[in-house]
């Protein structure tokens, strides 16, 4: 075979390899359109983000500087962090994003069930107003899911709240170790898992990365 037939022999396997390949992207184009297709219906999205990895307050706060950008109002209730300084609340209250601060740190610092119950009934009472507010488009209920695992809060009102939000309003609850049936009543679920973790590995957490 001289080195021109081989030069073709490999331009036409090139413009196969080319041609299957289109074939598969024209497929999943075409499903993707029909799911685009099918998919008319708007309304309030309630987006949980649970599990143990790192990221799920910061994949929130991205949620609400999303809606910012896109002029919506938006607002946070913070539960657990309350003590630490908060670089995303620093910028966005400066956006006009309401902020309501759970402020008593974590559970394992205040060590008083009482004084944490009380702090928690007063955030959740700020994030039942925002709840009925239909001006509201977007709320962060940030670390929610332990208020209600370390029975903080009833499970029955929580659930109430959200259910009875007005129609297009957007919640996104964090927080590990999420009750069931929040995963059920939310519309999308994400997990976050940790593959490894830099404070098990004795480095600290820092502002600007952390917190």
């Amino acid at each position: 075979m001289t080195d021109k037939q081989t030069q073709q022999q490999e331009l036409q396997q090139q413009e196969r390899k080319a041609e299957r390949h289109k074939a598969r992207q024209q497929k999943v184009k075409a499903g993707v359109d029909a799911k685009i297709a099918a998919a008319q219906e708007e309304k309030g999205i309630l987006l949980v983000l649970t599990g143990n990895g790192k990221g799920k307050s910061t994949a929130g706060f991205g949620t609400v500087a999303r809606a910012v950008g896109h002029g919506k109002k938006a607002a946070v209730v913070q539960f657990i962090k309350g003590t630490w300084e908060c670089g995303e609340r620093t910028l966005l209250e400066g956006a006009g994003v309401e902020f309501h601060v759970m402020g008593t740190g974590f559970t394992w610092e205040t060590q008083d069930k009482a004084k944490d119950t009380a702090a928690a009934e007063a955030a959740w009472a700020a994030a039942e107003t925002l709840l009925k507010d239909p001006s509201v488009d977007l709320l962060l209920l940030d670390e929610l899911t332990y208020m209600v695992s370390y029975h903080y809060l009833e499970l029955a009102r929580v659930l109430d709240a959200l259910r009875n939000r007005p129609p297009m309003q957007h919640v996104v609850v964090t927080g590990r170790a999420c009750h069931r049936d929040i995963i059920e009543l939310a519309d999308t679920v994400s997990e976050v898992q940790p593959i490894k973790h830099a404070f098990e590995a004795g480095i600290k957490a820092q502002p600007g990365f952390d917190y």
